[in-house]
């Protein structure tokens, strides 16, 4: 099938729904544009901060980014490119973004609350000390993924001849292995990380504190963004993996303390430039090697080795591709760092439904990108190595066809354009971590008030409960390898996102409001899920894998909990609105 079908359908699909769908549910939300937002009435200028709309949309899109729709679909391309075009298309309109802008209303309506908490009044106390403990767990999980991820791809070699080039006529440092000489891909973005990291509190001192205007701070991100490729490519930095681990740590342990406006949001802000730029690339690369009639090399179907190295396509695709087309991580986004900067409801959707469908945009041209752009041997040697010391790295994969995409589209040398396929992932990695080691930092302090009637001063202090989630991170990604990783994190991503559509089902039936929008796409997510917790924990059993054995089971009965609790909420208000109706009580009265 020629790849503008591909392309062309989902972006009409994307489009209608964007319109249709989403305002359909704002519609049955409720939304308000009149009601003031948490960032108006509780700003403190480091949480709270009411944020222009395209701030947040950047920082809101680049935190739920990140490497997930990269990562996922990379790996998840291996059971075919039809069954995950499906599911990213279908499963980013109703589920992922139905997920992430109803979880982002609820949390705006409950002052900023973040999900955990609107368990706790939905739910009662039992489900906000399960929704906590699920919570963190998840957390610790997604930034371990992540951060042994990026130590790989960061020391990314990869041999010259495959990327069309002889000798060192290319822009990348090279270095010789076995008569083998090979290009330092992951250097560059090294040097671009650490630049674009330092720049940003002078981007966001600029922005918040001399209120610079909208098109001059586009230009100022757009040209460090420039700069930090050139230097990159001109000193690429090159350490070594757990040297990285160690950098990557302190770094996030600073930034998830300091005020958003200082390194959060400038960051993200500059990050997302690259972002932007990589979807109008991807896109236009897509659209012309489709009109040119260039051949899709990966399978439409490949079920039997897909299921061979992930499992059954179901569930294991579903929970594969996580942030592509529904994540759990999006609801932590929305209900910790986002409701706290929106300056008007009507953002929500905005921000919320349409940002979840510019990233299921975005995984589609990852698979694209991966069919047309790499062979499907040399896919598979990458993502998937036969050889057991052969760690994997789907961030190269996508990297390198990316660069060949670029090269058959644009004309864009393979080197370039491999350089910024990883700089594409590289600096939303560090932003997920960041985001997300902040957000851990939020349950934790709820956490000691759960725990303790009168919580130490030390537990209330944001450098110890951040430096708890950093400490957590580095051991869990120190001792596990990416790839035993990933599974677990995707089943528990995914059981996250359903357990929040739970509970946002819960409080629209509480409310009164029609809520089977988000009751269906949860219950599918909740036997998928826990369908997988079963068959990883059979995984796990067979590798002796004793921590992530506990991790499965934990998350699994925490789940089986919150399910209970779900029941129960709902069971009561239908028994009454049966005794009213055998009362011929009006149906209006029941809530």
């Amino acid at each position: 099938m020629n790849v503008l079908i591909f392309i062309a359908v989902a972006v009409l699909l994307f489009i209608i729904s964007g319109k249709f769908y989403a305002g359909y549910i704002a519609k049955k939300l409720g939304e308000n544009p009149g009601n003031p937002t948490p960032a108006v009435t509780n700003n403190d200028g480091r949480d709270y901060v009411p944020t222009k709309r395209y701030i947040v949309f950047a920082h809101h899109f680049s935190a739920i980014a990140g490497a997930g729709p990269i990562i996922g679909p990379t790996m998840a391309v291996l059971y075919g490119l039809v069954p995950a075009w499906l599911w990213v298309v279908f499963g980013g309109i109703f589920f992922g973004a139905v997920h992430d802008f109803t979880v982002l209303f609820v949390s705006i309506r409950e002052g900023g609350k973040s999900i955990s908490e609107v368990a706790r009044k939905t739910l009662g106390k039992t489900g906000f000390n399960l929704f906590i403990s699920f919570t963190i767990l998840m957390l610790i999980l997604i930034t371990s993924s992540f951060l042994s991820a990026t130590s790989i791809s960061l020391t990314s070699l990869w041999p010259t001849a495959k990327l069309g080039v002889t000798g060192n006529d290319t822009i990348l440092h090279t270095v010789v292995k076995n008569g083998i000489v090979y290009g330092r891909i992951g250097g560059i973005a090294s040097t671009s990380v650490i630049i674009i990291t330092l720049m940003a509190p002078l981007l966001g001192w600029l922005i918040y504190k001399k209120g610079i205007k909208t098109l001059l701070a586009y230009i100022l991100a757009s040209f460090i963004c420039f700069i930090s490729i050139i230097l990159g490519i001109i000193f690429p930095v090159t350490m070594s993996p757990t040297l990285w681990m160690i950098i990557i740590s302190v770094y996030v342990l600073i930034a998830s303390g300091a005020p958003v406006w200082v390194i959060l949001q400038p960051r993200d802000f500059i990050n997302v430039q690259i972002l932007y730029a990589g979807i109008v690339l991807m896109v236009a690369s897509l659209l012309v090697v489709g009109f040119t009639g260039v051949n899709i090399s990966m399978p439409n179907y490949n079920l039997a080795e897909g299921s061979n190295s992930l499992g059954a396509i179901w569930p294991m695709m579903f929970i594969t591709i996580a942030c592509g087309a529904i994540s759990g991580f999006h609801s932590l986004v929305a209900g910790g760092t986002t409701c706290k900067q929106l300056s008007n409801e009507t953002d929500a959707r905005k921000v919320g439904f349409n940002a979840m469908l510019l990233e299921s945009l975005l995984a589609v041209c990852v698979l694209l990108a991966i069919g047309v752009g790499l062979n499907f041997v040399d896919y598979k040697a990458i993502v998937w190595p036969s050889d057991p010391a052969v760690k994997s790295n789907p961030i190269l994969g996508f990297s390198l066809a990316a660069g060949h995409l670029f090269n058959k589209g644009l004309g864009i040398s393979v080197p370039l354009g491999t350089i910024f396929g990883i700089l594409l992932v590289e600096g939303f990695v560090i932003t997920t971590l960041d985001a997300a080691v902040r957000l851990n930092r939020y349950l934790f302090e709820e956490l000691w008030q759960i725990v303790f009637k009168n919580p130490p001063k030390l537990l209330k202090h944001y450098w110890f409960n951040s430096g708890i989630a950093v400490v957590l991170m580095w051991l869990f990604g120190y001792t596990n390898a990416f790839s035993a990783l990933w599974p677990i994190f995707g089943a528990a991503n995914q059981l996250l996102a359903a357990l929040a559509l739970l509970a946002v089902s819960s409080w629209l039936l509480i409310k009164g409001k029609k809520y089977y929008y988000a009751l269906y796409p949860a219950i599918f997510m909740i036997v998928t899920t826990i369908t997988s917790l079963i068959i990883l924990f059979k995984q796990y059993l067979a590798s002796s894998n004793y921590i992530l054995i506990s991790i499965d089971i934990l998350l699994f009965i925490l789940s089986i909990g919150v399910i209970i609790l779900v029941i129960k909420t709902f069971i009561q208000p239908l028994k009454r609105k049966k005794v009213l109706e055998e009362e011929n009580v009006p149906d209006s009265v029941v809530h």
